[in-house]
């Protein structure tokens, strides 16, 4: 009886087994096939372990401050140095002995110990395979005049329209240059800094409030908000400072070299015509999202306390100088927070508040950047686990030593969100420089840009790709 039960359970099992035995081939089938894809389109598969890193792809420049893929299938990578020059990485990975273009002549003298002047920024026109267009960012010598009577213009904020020469892709005509767009500048920080053609084929431009502590001093109108003095950033009135710009560059009117798009905030009632919005202090690097809904990022760097990442939206109002970060900001004392302050407009505007905040490492309370340097979300193919996550970084956790970090976030539906530090095989502890920059090619892949040095000097610049290394 008892191996006659054995056998009819041995009978009934034989399907069991022949079914899990057969899911299980399918199972392994599809594993392999999934991973021979991984492998092919570089990919790490799901159980592979490793590390993220850092892979050099140029040196020997003095302050490279951003990246740009050139979009035209030629997988180049373009390297904006903030001395005035444009360098090409070509597909091989080779940098090109001859700068793309030089336009050190055109700029102001830069501080070789800190200057947050120069060529700020570089963007492609969105038929630049066909055209062959592209545009700068930089601070020229300033214009006659100044803020005030007995004070002078620092600088003046400059977009450029320049062409590829004709005999050869991989330099510029210099001859070419359009000047589309400027903007007097009273001092010689906070300029913002960043062009880059959106979503919808309009090119935006990042300014800061004008320079200076506080929101305050020549050049800086009093706002609506009189308890602090000074704002640029509050003004929408009076001068293009303190705002994130958009422009249509293939239009021009009878005064300017460039359109208004129709639907801009202000562009049919008060208010500057070019404005998309305002409320910024310095909102030194903004990308747009290269997927998803096409968010646009932008760093705003602090002032004493707090470091903020705006998800930046049409007409909105990002509070500076009535807010620093989530927080009421005090030009009486920029160490202590004022107690209240209001959480809209005069217009009903609601004062956005950041959705990353970050404490400036001079804030009372403790904290870990000098200031905050926006990046980019990563929709690249090598690393799967940072897909649609956003990739930033802190200039550095003190000015000297260089201490530099690059961290990432994971977007929210609500509230402040959590980030972390991006951890590097290679830099367990900190970059070992100070982070200037991040930029993004064709495919979606992130770089950082580096420096030894503070400021504009020396041949410690460095563009990392960020990489995943299997163990």
């Amino acid at each position: 009886m008892k191996r006659r039960s054995k056998e009819n359970n041995n009978k009934q099992m034989f399907p069991i087994l022949k079914l899990f035995r057969a899911q299980t081939i399918l199972f392994l089938m599809a594993a392999g096939l999934y991973i021979t894809s991984c492998r092919k389109h570089d990919m790490p598969p799901p159980s592979n372990t490793g590390s993220y890193d850092l892979k050099l792809v140029a040196g020997n420049l003095v302050s490279p401050v951003t990246v740009a893929g050139s979009p035209d299938n030629t997988g180049r990578l373009f390297i904006v140095d903030q001395i005035g020059k444009v360098w090409i990485v070509d597909n091989q990975g080779n940098t090109l002995a001859n700068p793309f273009i030089d336009i050190t002549n055109k700029m102001v003298s830069l501080n070789p110990f800190y200057d947050e002047r120069g060529l700020l920024s570089m963007a492609f026109h969105p038929r630049f395979k066909s055209n062959g267009k592209f545009f700068l960012f930089y601070t020229a010598p300033p214009r006659t005049g100044g803020p005030e009577p007995g004070v002078d213009w620092n600088n003046l904020t400059r977009i450029s329209e320049y062409s590829v020469s004709a005999g050869n892709p991989n330099v510029a005509d210099v001859a070419s240059e359009k000047i589309i767009f400027e903007a007097d500048h009273p001092q010689g920080n906070h300029n913002g800094g960043t062009i880059a053609f959106g979503p919808d084929g309009f090119l935006y431009i990042s300014i800061g409030d004008g320079g200076n502590a506080d929101d305050k001093g020549p050049g800086h109108v009093a706002d609506w908000y009189e308890v602090n003095e000074g704002g640029n950033g509050q003004d929408i009135k009076a001068n293009l400072l303190g705002n994130i710009l958009r422009i249509d560059v293939d239009k021009k009117n009878e005064s300017k070299n460039y359109g208004i798009p129709g639907d801009n905030p202000f562009a049919k009632k008060q208010g500057k015509d070019e404005i998309y919005a305002f409320g910024f202090r310095n909102p030194y690097r903004f990308s747009f999202d290269m997927g998803g809904e096409h968010w646009l990022y932008a760093g705003d760097a602090g002032q004493l306390l707090y470091e903020e990442i705006d998800i930046v939206k049409k007409g909105g109002n990002y509070g500076w100088n009535v807010k620093e970060g989530t927080h009421c900001f005090n030009t009486d004392n920029s160490l202590e927070e004022r107690v209240s302050c209001p959480s809209v407009d005069p217009f009903g505007n609601p004062l956005i508040d950041p959705v990353i905040e970050i404490n400036n490492s001079r804030n009372p309370k403790g904290g870990s950047a000098i200031t905050i340097v926006g990046g980019n979300v990563y929709r690249g193919k090598t690393i799967p686990s940072l897909e649609g996550k956003y990739i930033f970084g802190i200039l550095s956790e003190s000015f000297n030593p260089p201490t530099g970090k690059l961290l990432v976030a994971k977007p929210s539906n609500a509230g402040l969100w959590s980030y972390e530090d991006l951890k590097l095989k290679s830099f367990p502890e900190n970059v070992g420089q100070y982070v200037k920059g991040f930029g993004q090619d064709e495919a979606g892949e992130v770089y950082a840009t580096t420096s030894g040095q503070i400021g504009p000097q020396g041949a410690t610049g460095k563009v990392y790709k960020i990489v995943f290394m299997p163990d």
